[in-house]
């Protein structure tokens, strides 16, 4: 038997997961694909929506790669 949502076993990192996967199907995936390749498609699109469009309340309003790219350029 293989984990199949976190790395190294680490079992906090299942909540996540899990969260983002219901953040992807109440939010994004809102139609069903007809096929794997629209589907990885989609999943791909809605990724690049929350880091990058997608404001969070958590994050003052701010996206996710905002984020990143400050922290990073503060270095």
């Amino acid at each position: 038997m293989r984990c199949s949502m976190t790395d190294g076993y680490d079992c906090y990192q299942n909540a996540l997961a899990e969260r983002v996967n219901g953040i992807l199907k109440g939010e994004f995936l809102l139609q069903r694909p007809a096929d794997l390749q629209q589907a990885a498609k989609m999943v791909e699109q809605s990724v690049r929506i929350y880091n990058q469009e997608r404001p969070h309340t958590a994050l003052q309003y701010k996206t996710p790669d905002a984020v990143h790219r400050a922290f990073r350029d503060a270095k």
